[in-house]
């Protein structure tokens, strides 16, 4: 069974939008949970813009599922997951002004950076996952960084999918029967929503895990719009 880990970095987006504490991100990560998610994903950035380097710290006691951190290791990420020591982090090789992420590693030209990177993860007893596109020859070098897990990169088969190409998933399945075929965990993540994850998890084997966050909050707001609005006008009656 593929996991759900829920991205909640668009809740932090909300609270901070607003000042105080509405929504409250360390109860909305216990509902999710409560809900039958299995796992809280946060990715932090550098100017912490949706989640804060504090709401890592103080989320440590609150996630009992599967913690999951995602950034690029730089000096202070690598510092706060070393201290943490969640259940996966996800090395993701995003610049400090990026809006999202948009590509995976370069498992050629960064290998020797990754494997020192992930040593480090690897013997604080952290499971780790690299952020990679649906590219072969990137994820046969991925086994030489030493990582448990990749995380594919599914952007393109999102937006394929969404022109009615469901052949863009042919390279996630190739991708994901070699990633286990090398002794690779395969997670999967970006634009998968409602409307795509079904078809995806059919189509692609040996999913371990999907993290999930702007499709899946925008879903849950629009699709508790109607219920919210009629408890409104019954305490207004």
């Amino acid at each position: 069974m593929t996991k759900l880990s829920v991205n909640i970095n668009k809740i932090a987006t909300l609270r901070n939008s607003r000042g105080g504490n509405v929504p409250n991100l360390l109860q909305v990560a216990t509902d999710i949970q409560e809900f039958g998610a299995e796992g809280i994903t946060i990715h932090p950035r550098p100017d912490e813009r949706h989640i804060r380097y504090q709401d890592a710290y103080d989320l440590k006691s609150i996630v009992n599922t599967e913690y999951n951190i995602e950034g690029n290791p730089i000096a202070k990420f690598k510092q706060m997951v070393l201290e943490i020591k969640p259940t996966q982090v996800t090395l993701v090789p995003d610049s400090v002004d990026q809006i999202t992420s948009n590509a995976g590693w370069d498992t050629l030209t960064h290998q020797s950076y990754l494997q020192e990177v992930i040593a480090e993860f690897k013997n604080a007893g952290i499971r780790t996952s690299i952020f990679i596109d649906a590219d072969l020859k990137l994820i046969e070098a991925a086994t030489k960084t030493g990582t448990d897990r990749i995380e594919l990169y599914t952007e393109e088969f999102a937006t394929q999918y969404e022109k009615g190409n469901k052949e863009a998933v042919k390279p996630y399945a190739e991708a994901a029967i070699l990633a286990n075929e090398l002794g690779l965990g395969v997670n999967a993540g970006h634009d998968l929503s409602l409307d795509n994850i079904q078809f995806f998890k059919q189509q692609v084997p040996h999913l371990a895990e999907v993290s999930i966050g702007h499709a899946l909050i925008s879903e849950s707001l629009y699709l508790g719009l109607e219920n919210v609005i009629n408890m409104y006008l019954h305490r207004l009656q």
